[in-house]
């Protein structure tokens, strides 16, 4: 049986608005059968002997082998296979922190491979195909949809129209069982939410700059006094030495003068230099609020004693931003804050950032988006995962769903991680402070992936809020694995 699901994908631009939906111009096809006519692509060997017999798909076959799906690829089901190359692997392994395939917990391993395995046969030749170059939806194995379509040169792509898309390097490659094309990316699917920076005439953003910027330097220079200078300078030195400096600046909130609910603050910096060696620079809130930049030193500094309020890995950019939202969500009705800003310690790197007093660099400043807070959001349904140990989980909105404003503004993030498992969106981990939104849910661009450990259950703690600052502090989803 054949079921279709119409989904057009509708693109807006405008001045104010930019919204992209993708829910009603593409077919999901479940059970649609092409005709053979690619003869040059006759491979008269099972997907599996097509792949073990080529040097450039070596990795793939390590990772099928790892996570147990020959029987996929070798059996008499006709499928479509995406196929990563060599390269694939490594630049996955890379951008994701791991030494080899071995790093990769098999669930996710697992995941990867099954999403790159379509239950269908589409090969881009067929003549049914070639009537359109429109994106098709079709199921995968791990219970996500790939969109497949091809260019006016019917070169075959890969998740057209969402937020990341890949073209195929070889395509209509025709096994035993079904179709493979080769790609040189490991891909994923990521639902278009559209863009959530563009401007809405509800929001309005303010910025403020401090009242005092300065850096303090120990070791000998500890009674020397910086405020006059153009940089603020941070530098955590082995031993806490010659030049182990400390950037300190200060803001009055109550210079924010727009009207509204602060839904966003935003500490940017402009960077004058930056080893960058990938070590973390962390702002902490410091309890003194008295002193003033021609006064502090590192001798009379009073220095935090708590966690940090935001961190950043420093790039080579022009400007740093720390995300100071929740730091402020927790602590409304302040006045003046007091920021110190210190590298990772012992790490020796190098950050020299402007000060109000650089001649052509501009100033710190903090960047704050108000809205009218006159939405209400309210859950419609919060229920429970239930999955296998060591299966995937695709979320939808069966699972949880807001309502009160649209699906791209209802902006969720994550307060706690599951403890026997991951939360993927597209193909990133999700992490305490990283965030998605209620048409990721929708699209079912969220998964639960279990760790396959022998846990009975498992939770992830949320909070939720929109554009215009109506907000959920408290959401729990509890899984139950069996």
């Amino acid at each position: 049986m054949k079921t279709k699901m119409s989904i057009r994908a509708y693109l807006y631009f405008g001045i104010l608005t930019f919204l992209l939906v993708w829910v009603s111009s593409c077919e999901i096809q479940e059970d649609f059968e092409y005709q053979h006519d690619n003869i040059d692509g006759k491979l008269e060997v099972s997907a599996w002997e097509y792949i073990q017999q080529n040097d450039s798909l070596a990795l793939l076959e390590n990772a099928i082998t790892s996570a147990g799906l020959q029987s996929f690829y070798q059996d008499s089901e006709t499928r479509t296979f995406i196929a990563p190359n060599n390269q694939s692997f490594r630049d996955y392994l890379q951008a994701n922190g791991y030494s080899n395939l071995e790093a990769i917990p098999l669930p996710i391993l697992r995941n990867i491979l099954q999403y790159h395995i379509v239950n269908d046969k589409v090969i881009f030749s067929d003549p049914d195909l070639a009537e359109s170059n429109f994106p098709i939806a079709y199921p995968t194995q791990n219970g996500q949809v790939m969109f497949l379509s091809h260019d006016t040169n019917f070169r075959g792509i890969i998740n057209q129209g969402t937020n990341s898309q890949w073209q195929i390097v070889t395509s209509n490659l025709e096994p035993s069982n079904g179709v493979i094309h080769v790609v040189d990316a490991l891909v994923y699917f990521s639902a278009p939410a559209g863009d959530p920076s563009a401007p809405d005439p509800s929001i309005v953003t303010d910025t403020i700059f401090p009242i005092y910027d300065t850096y303090v330097n120990g070791g000998t220079s500890s009674g020397t006094n910086y405020g006059s200078d153009p940089l603020i300078k941070v530098k955590n030195v082995t031993g806490d030495g010659l030049y182990d400096r400390k950037a300190f600046l200060m803001f009055d909130l109550n210079e924010f003068g727009e009207e509204g609910i602060i839904t966003d603050l935003q500490l940017a910096i402009a960077v004058s230099f930056t080893h960058a060696k990938g070590v973390s620079l962390d702002a902490y809130q410091t309890p003194d609020t008295t002193w003033n930049e021609m006064g502090l030193t590192f001798d009379n500094a009073v220095f935090p004693d708590g966690e940090p309020i935001a961190s950043i890995t420093p790039t080579r950019v022009p400007q740093f931003q720390f995300d100071l939202t929740n730091f402020y969500l927790e602590n409304e009705g302040l006045g003046r804050v007091s920021i110190m800003l210190d590298g990772e310690a012992t790490t020796d790197e190098t950050n020299d950032l402007a000060s109000k007093e650089h001649p052509s660099l501009h100033p710190p400043m903090l960047i704050a988006r108000l809205a009218s807070g006159e939405n209400t959001l309210e859950v419609l349904k919060n229920n429970s995962i239930q999955t296998a140990s060591g299966d995937v989980f695709v979320m939808d909105n069966e699972i949880l769903e807001l309502t009160g404003a649209p699906a791209a503004d209802i902006i969720y993030t994550v307060n706690s991680v599951p403890t026997n498992g991951w939360l993927i969106q597209g193909a990133s981990i999700l992490r305490p402070g990283d965030q998605f939104t209620q048409l990721d849910i929708d699209l079912q661009n969220l998964l639960y992936i279990n760790d396959d450990q022998g846990a009975s259950e498992d939770l992830v703690l949320l909070s939720a809020k929109d554009r215009t600052g109506s907000r959920i502090d408290e959401i729990t989803i509890n899984i139950e694995i069996q």
